[in-house]
Parts: structure tokens; sequence; C-alpha cells
């Protein structure tokens, strides 16, 4: 199967964007959309609905305040969503947004210096033009590069990620479907063993079926990147698993691999009760909050050697309480 028509409709659309200004983006993304596009935003953003709509909610006051962006792409690839049973295609592209942070955004003030805005983004095609997108970025991140730490110090390190060790990423070309096909079964394996980790003795043995030893886990800030499976368990797995409770899966809208690469998102995948320590923060009672959450995952051979995920962060602490947004624009700690 080819996704070559559905890649440069996706590269078409990256193009008229990287020449779109405050006032033309809503022209710019109308050319490669349908008028009812269905665009899923991270908070404040959330869903909207045709070109106006995204570019009035997000683009236009993106562009204002960081100047000269440049999408500066790490991994792209497509392939049919297996979970509508392969009828879609979809298109994904991570990487990050860089420019000049020159005018506040969502109250964050301006640096004037170089900020990187980590994205992963996931575009579905049909017949020729971009019909559903859901775009996350790291408003955390953003934030850091500020200035403002709005949350206590975490576990994990929290910097601008690099794209794969195997500078690979970028799958122009389509990919053989065997490759493709290996990876899924592999993310697939590695998420059965996540929901059933009593099968195993230890969280060691649970993470050495799927992982490799130098496994990298380039986790949201909030959360930060750690590397090694020993730190993994240590920095990320171990407060997930006994700082949250009441943990449910809540599916995925879509699922795809090529080559040796592969990524899913939900909205949410998950919702949770916080019990006290995740991210640094108290236990929320007995309220439950969700995440969307994207992953990708980079394999070779017959494991997973990189995992970059985004988490809407804002979403999840809005719906304990926490405006992280408003605490900014306030000049009040959180």
């Amino acid at each position: 199967m080819s996704f070559q028509l559905e890649k440069a409709v996706v590269r078409a659309h990256f193009q008229a964007l990287a020449g779109a200004t405050p006032d033309n983006v809503a022209q710019a993304l109308a050319q490669h959309t349908t008028p009812d596009w269905h665009w899923r935003g991270m908070h404040p953003f959330y869903e909207q609905h045709g070109p106006q709509a995204v570019a009035d909610s997000f683009w236009t006051p993106l562009l204002q305040a960081v100047k000269h962006v440049q999408r500066r792409e790490d991994i792209f690839f497509a392939g049919t969503n297996t979970i509508d049973n392969h009828a879609s295609t979809w298109v994904v592209s991570m990487g990050h947004f860089m420019g000049l942070h020159d005018e506040a955004f969502l109250g964050i003030p301006p640096t004037r210096k170089i900020t990187m805005l980590r994205y992963a983004e996931f575009n579905q095609v049909v017949d020729g033009c971009i019909t559903q997108t859901a775009l996350f970025i790291d408003l955390l991140h953003f934030m850091r590069q500020a200035g403002i730490n709005p949350l206590p110090l975490q576990t994990g390190m929290h910097l601008v990620q690099p794209g794969p060790a195997t500078h690979d990423g970028l799958q122009f070309d389509d990919a053989l479907p065997a490759a493709g096909a290996d990876t899924l079964a592999l993310i697939n394996r590695m998420i059965g063993d996540i929901n059933n980790p009593q099968t195993y003795a230890t969280p060691r043995d649970e993470l050495a079926q799927c992982w490799h030893d130098d496994m990298v886990w380039w986790g949201p800030d909030g959360i930060g990147a750690t590397y090694t499976q020993e730190r993994y368990i240590e920095q990320h797995q171990r407060p997930f698993r006994t700082q949250l409770a009441d943990r449910k899966f809540n599916g995925h809208l879509a699922k795809l691999s090529e080559g040796n690469y592969g990524a899913f998102f939900g909205w949410p995948n998950l919702t949770l009760r916080p019990t006290g320590g995740y991210m640094g923060l108290p236990a929320n009672g007995h309220s439950t909050a969700d995440m969307r959450v994207v992953d990708v995952y980079r394999r070779d051979g017959n494991k997973l050697a990189e995992n970059w995920i985004f988490i809407d962060m804002l979403h999840f602490l809005h719906m304990q309480g926490l405006d992280v947004l408003a605490a900014v624009v306030n000049h009040r700690p959180t």
C-alpha cells in the first residue's frame, strides 16, 4: 500500500503554514483541509471545527507571539488506523516549532530568544484533504524556557528533546509493510505487558520483554525524560503506578505504524485518581482526571529503543482544580 498521496497532502499543508502570517493563516489552513475540519488541541484550545476557528484559537495567537516559526521535524510517517480496522489513513509528524518568543503567548511573557515548542501531530487524509487533526504541544516546557516553573521539580530531566538516535525518522518514501507490521505487533505486546504487570516477577522482568536495556523515554515536561530501564522504573514507572490509582483505559482514536516507527493518541486515553506525590502534587480526594496522551515509538530489531510522550498536562491539572495559565497571567504561585 502506498501513502504517497497522503504524505504529499500533509507536506503541502505544512508548506502553506510555513509561509503564513497572523493575517492570512486561516487561508493557508483552508488550502488542504475540509470546511468542517475537526481539529483537536490541548488546553486551552480544545476542539475546533473549520480553518477559521483553528486559526483564531491557536495559529494566529502563536504566530503573533512567536516570530519566524520553523517546523523542525524529526519523525514523519503514515499508516492505516488499526482502531477503525484500517479504514482511515493518518500521517504523523513530530518535532519542534522553533521561533523567537517576542510577545506574550497565553500570558507567558516573552524572552526575545529562541524557543522550542515540542509537538506531535496526527492528520487524517481523505480524498486529498485533511479531515481531522490532533496537535499535541508541550506548553509546560514552553513555560520553562521563559523562566516559569509552575510545578515542583520532578525526577525526570526537562530539556529540548532530540529526534531518533538513528536519524531515520523522516519516512518521506514508503517503508516495507512488513516492517510496520512488526513495529505495531511489538507495541501491542508491550501494551499487553503494561495491562498485565502481575505476569512478571519484577518491573525489570516486564520491561525486558519489549524494551532495550538502554531505552530512552522522552517524557513531557512535568514528568521529564529518563534513560535506561532502571532509571525509567525509578523516575517514571514507579511514581506512575504508585501515585495514581483506579486507572481506566479509554482506548485510542488512532494507532498506526510504518517502518520502525509507530504512534497512537487518545481523547482521553486514561482516567486516573491522583493519590498524592505525582508531579509533586497532593492527593485529589476521590476525584479523577483524564490524560490525553501521544506515544511515538522507534523499534530497533525486536525491541523498542525510544519513546516520545506528549500529555495534555494543563488539562489533567485543570481537572484537578489547578489552572496553571491563570496563575501565570495573574503572577501568583500555583
